[in-house]
């Protein structure tokens, strides 16, 4: 049988890794570093490391392209900050001979998906607690749409996290992601909450969800995501908010949190009930 491990040697930015994701539902990512690679983690999602990896605490991204000395990495972590995320990153190196291996876990139910920059022209934008981990050099930041209905109505999908490089990046995505290749000018209308990720090639924008009533009361929010093609987009059936609503519900909470990817999503709530 052949390996699973893949070798996937190229030229460019980021480090060459290898890898290999393990598990079903809650899965993980398993990392192989050759001597002096390097991989670059979120914070809390590290599992297990050969001895021979030193670990490393960086501000911002840990892409090392962040020029300006203190403040340029400053820059990098207030970017991080704005997402939501933590400061700082985690960077994995392989300080010895002969090859290591490095672990990173998914904090939610889903998939692990590892996607490599340089086949999606180097850009991927992603909802804000997608990255888990990527190879060195891969640049982690931020994505604002700038429409203004966007902007007031889009909830998850306003400030977006933005992968560019060259390398492996590995996203988390919750519940089973589907992946869809839209046509030019080809549409697609998604939950703000269950849009996982899509290449910079696609436009994002707000439609309204049917009528008011529908839009009130049946507990969809009041705007989905069109996505314009062409492009890919990734869709996830189980975006964090939303198990995290279904957890508080049967756990005697305020109940189940619909239209949670949308601002608007509290007020469906009210009229509901839930609150």
């Amino acid at each position: 049988m052949p390996s699973p491990w893949e070798h996937h040697a190229q030229s460019g930015v980021a480090d060459d890794i290898d890898f290999e994701i393990k598990g079903q539902e809650l899965q993980f990512v398993e990392i192989e570093l050759d001597p002096g690679e390097s991989a670059v983690a979120e914070a809390g999602a590290f599992v297990w490391k050969d001895a021979r990896i030193g670990m490393t605490t960086v501000f911002g991204d840990g892409s090392g392209e962040q020029g300006g000395g203190f403040m340029g990495k400053l820059l990098g972590a207030g970017k991080r900050l704005v997402t939501g995320e933590s400061l700082f990153t985690t960077v994995f190196t392989n300080n010895g001979q002969g090859k290591a291996r490095v672990a990173f876990a998914s904090p939610t139910p889903g998939a692990i998906l590892p996607l490599k920059l340089d086949k999606y022209g180097g850009r991927l934008i992603c909802q804000k607690d997608s990255f888990l981990a990527a190879a060195k050099g891969v640049s982690i930041g931020i994505e604002f749409q700038r429409r203004a209905m966007t902007g007031l109505f889009g909830g998850e999908g306003f400030i977006m996290q933005k992968l560019e490089g060259d390398g492996w990046v590995f996203v988390q995505m919750g519940g089973t992601v589907v992946e869809r290749e839209l046509k030019a000018g080809e549409e697609l209308h998604v939950d703000t909450g269950c849009l996982a990720a899509y290449t910079s090639t696609v436009d994002f924008d707000l439609v309204m969800a049917g009528g008011v009533r529908s839009a009130i009361f049946g507990g969809e929010g009041l705007f989905f995501a069109r996505l314009t093609g062409p492009g890919h987009v990734w869709i996830q059936s189980l975006p964090f908010a939303r198990l995290s609503g279904r957890i508080v519900a049967a756990a005697g909470g305020t109940g189940q949190n619909r239209g949670e990817g949308s601002m608007l999503g509290g007020l469906g709530d009210i009229i509901g009930g839930n609150r």
